[in-house]
């Protein structure tokens, strides 16, 4: 797995300090107890130049997960546009990954959190392809993880605070111990819920299948934005509850997020998935997806903000 690569500044409310300056205490609440809100954004290198995909989505799901968590932070989606524009120039990126964040700082003894200040990052770093460009290209090996996701009105999945992401990387780690790219997780219900990190689509007779926004998974950004692209194709869409076992008697299975943009499944609980490569409409979605996001093709749902 891919680690950090430090950059020169990171945004930290309003200003801009040295990445080695961002520095938070041990007994800040968000240490203690996971609760920092965070996005993942992509900028891509395109003709015209740096270009964040969905920045005002990001962030207005970045400001709706604080409301959630009761965090104010003072700033608005506009400002932390110019935030991130002024970021990726200053650290003199093309192609990047940002993680903005708000966190609640020291001050707080126990789990109610109102004494702990609320503070705002911006930073990013280069990332490549999350499993890697093989993956992007050839597929990857999942298994069904024997940890479900939460039930609804437990914790909130459709906040992205790290708290959340304790199940995530409990599913992602049994996986990659037992031999696997990546797991997919079940709700309490035994119905298919996500990934690790990422969304999930079935292909069955040339049809998109994906399961409903149901207190179990994050609503994805990219997510929307693969049912769009696939309308745009003339693929049909259906959002409904899907089994366990159709991700075997299925044409086609893929993972969407930010980090893993359109990544392939080839195979599921080493059941093969189709022809067990990837297959024409996860194909044709993951083109056409790559090809706006690098500014090769008309962004014509207005998906783009170009750094300069």
């Amino acid at each position: 797995m891919a680690k950090i690569t430090e950059t020169d500044w990171i945004w930290h409310d309003g200003s801009f300090i040295r990445w080695q300056d961002a520095q938070v205490h041990l007994l800040a609440h968000s240490v203690q107890f996971g609760s920092a809100v965070f996005e993942g954004i992509r900028c891509y290198a395109t003709p015209k130049g740096p270009a964040i995909f969905r920045l005002r989505e990001h962030l207005k799901r970045f400001l709706d997960s604080c409301k959630i968590y009761r965090m104010d932070p003072p700033w608005t989606i506009d400002q932390l546009v110019e935030g991130c524009r002024a970021l990726v120039t200053k650290n003199g990126l093309e192609a990047c990954y940002l993680r903005p964040m708000v966190i609640r700082g020291y001050g707080a003894a126990g789990m109610v959190p109102f004494d702990s200040p609320i503070e705002t990052y911006l930073p990013c770093w280069p990332w490549g392809a999350y499993l890697g460009d093989a993956a992007l290209e050839q597929g990857v090996d999942a298994c069904i993880s024997t940890w479900h996701r939460v039930a609804p009105n437990t914790i909130p999945a459709a906040a992205k605070i790290a708290g959340n992401y304790l199940s995530g990387q409990l599913i992602k780690m049994e996986a990659l111990r037992n031999g696997f790219d990546e797991a997919l997780a079940l709700g309490p219900d035994g119905m298919l819920s996500e990934g690790s990190g990422q969304n999930v689509f079935v292909v069955e007779e040339g049809r998109l299948y994906t399961p409903p926004i149901d207190g179990t998974l994050l609503p994805g950004i990219t997510r929307s934005a693969v049912i769009a692209i696939a309308k745009d194709l003339g693929i049909e869409v259906s959002v409904q509850p899907l089994t366990r076992e159709s991700l075997y008697t299925c044409q086609e299975v893929f993972v969407c997020g930010t980090a893993s943009e359109v990544t392939p499944i080839r195979s599921v609980d080493r059941l093969p998935v189709g022809t067990g490569k990837p297959g024409p409409v996860t194909t044709a979605i993951q083109t056409r997806f790559l090809d706006i996001v690098n500014g090769r093709t008309d962004d014509t749902h207005g998906w783009l903000t170009f750094v300069r």
